[in-house]
C-alpha cells in the first residue's frame, strides 16, 4: 500500500516497534519512516542509538523487560520483532524470556496504549503443539497475544533471514550463512515457501498488512511474504 492510497486529510498514525534494533526490526522501523501515513515512530531500546536521535517522527525508550515496561505512549499500530536464539540467550529460559515473556508483555502494554492492530513477527514452524522448542515458544507466544483480541493482527512467519548482522553489531547465524551462500545459485530451485527472506522484505510486508487494518487474525507465510514485501 502506497502513501498516495491514503485519502487525503486522513489523520496520520503512530507506530511503537519493540525489537527495532534486530534485523526485522530496523529495516521496519525504516519503513515507518519512509511512509507517508505514519506520523510518528516509537522505538523500545535497551539503549539509546545515536543514529536515530535525530530522525525526524522517530522517538526512543530506554526500556527494561525484566523490570517491567512503564506505561507507553498513546500509539494506533504495535509491532513485535523481539526475538534471541538458544545460543544467543543461554539457555531455553532465557529464550523464553525473550521470545515469550517479553513479547506477550509488550503486547499487552501497547493495547493498553490504544494499540488497535498488531504486526508480530514469528517464525517458520511455529506451532504451539510442536516437539521442537523453538517452534513450541513461537507458537505459543502467537496464541498468547492473539487471545488478547486485537482488533487486527498480523502474525508474518518468514523462513531463514537475510541480511547483514554484522551491520547491526550482532553475531552472525550459522543457518543463514548458508541460507546466503546458496541463495544466489539455487534459490530458484527452492519452494517460495521456505526460501530464505530479506529481512527488509518481510518488513514491508508486515506493515503493509498492518496498515490494511483488515479485522481478524491473518498469519502470512514466507511465501506471502515475499509477494507483498516485494
Amino acid at each position: 500500500m502506497t502513501p498516495s492510497s491514503f485519502a487525503i486529510g486522513k489523520r496520520r498514525r503512530s507506530a511503537i516497534v519493540a525489537g527495532a534494533t534486530g534485523l526485522v526490526g530496523q529495516a521496519l522501523v525504516e519503513a515507518l519512516l519512509g511512509n507517508g501515513a505514519v506520523g510518528s515512530v516509537h522505538v523500545l531500546v535497551r539503549s539509546e542509538r545515536p543514529v536515530w536521535r535525530k530522525r525526524n517522527g522517530l522517538t526512543q525508550h530506554v526500556v527494561d523487560y525484566q523490570a517491567g515496561l512503564p506505561p507507553l505512549p498513546a500509539v494506533d499500530d504495535a509491532y513485535c520483532c523481539l526475538g534471541t536464539t538458544i545460543k544467543v540467550a543461554g539457555s531455553q529460559e532465557a529464550f523464553r524470556a525473550v521470545d515469550f515473556d517479553a513479547a506477550l508483555a509488550f503486547a499487552r502494554s501497547a493495547q493498553a496504549a490504544g494499540a488497535t492492530r498488531f504486526g508480530l513477527v514469528s517464525a517458520l514452524g511455529a506451532d504451539s503443539k510442536s516437539s521442537v522448542f523453538y517452534n513450541l515458544v513461537k507458537g505459543d507466544a502467537e496464541q498468547a497475544i492473539a487471545a488478547l483480541g486485537f482488533e487486527s493482527m498480523v502474525i508474518a512467519r518468514p523462513s531463514l533471514l537475510l541480511g547483514d548482522r554484522a551491520a547491526l553489531g550482532q553475531p552472525t547465524r550459522r543457518g543463514e550463512r548458508i541460507a546466503a551462500a546458496v541463495t544466489g545459485p539455487l534459490g530458484w530451485l527452492m519452494p517460495r515457501s521456505v526460501r530464505p527472506i530479506e529481512a527488509a522484505t518481510v518488513a514491508r510486508a508486515l506493515m503493509r498488512s498492518v496498515q490494511r487494518g483488515e479485522p481478524g487474525l491473518f498469519a502470512l507465510s514466507s511465501g506471502t511474504l515475499q509477494v507483498l514485501g516485494a
